[in-house]
């Protein structure tokens, strides 16, 4: 009797593991940082920047509010990071796991980017 009930716990326990959806969470790499142009005309306080972020064989560009006017960045180009990206959003973990979500402003082919940067080599 024991023995089963230890292996009936051990089977509760092992079963919502396998109920669970994965998240699938990949390398991004920053590889680009812009400031946003504001498509209204007037002029906005809170600085936004156009984050392009490749991962896998796409860049995506996703609009990046910085929290408490912080502009550090800026200086993130290059920088690998985990991302999950969902059909509008793309979110990530800060340094102390807080998760945030950025919306997708556009998508595009990273092959296309690499043809396009060596055509205009080419033509110089």
């Amino acid at each position: 009797m024991l023995r089963l009930v230890s292996l009936l716990s051990i089977l509760l326990a092992v079963f919502p593991a396998f109920g669970q959806s994965t998240s699938k969470y990949q390398v991004g790499t920053i590889t680009e940082v812009k400031a946003h142009q504001d498509a209204g005309s007037g002029t906005s306080e809170v600085a936004n920047y156009d984050v392009s972020v490749k991962v896998g064989d796409t860049i995506y560009v996703v609009l990046y509010t910085p929290p408490l006017g912080e502009d550090t960045v800026k200086y993130v180009a290059g920088r690998d990071l985990l991302v999950l990206v969902g059909q509008n959003t793309i979110t990530y973990n800060d340094i102390l796991g807080r998760s945030f979500a950025v919306p997708i402003e556009s998508r595009q082919a990273a092959a296309n980017v690499k043809q396009s940067k060596s055509v205009s080599r080419a033509a110089e």
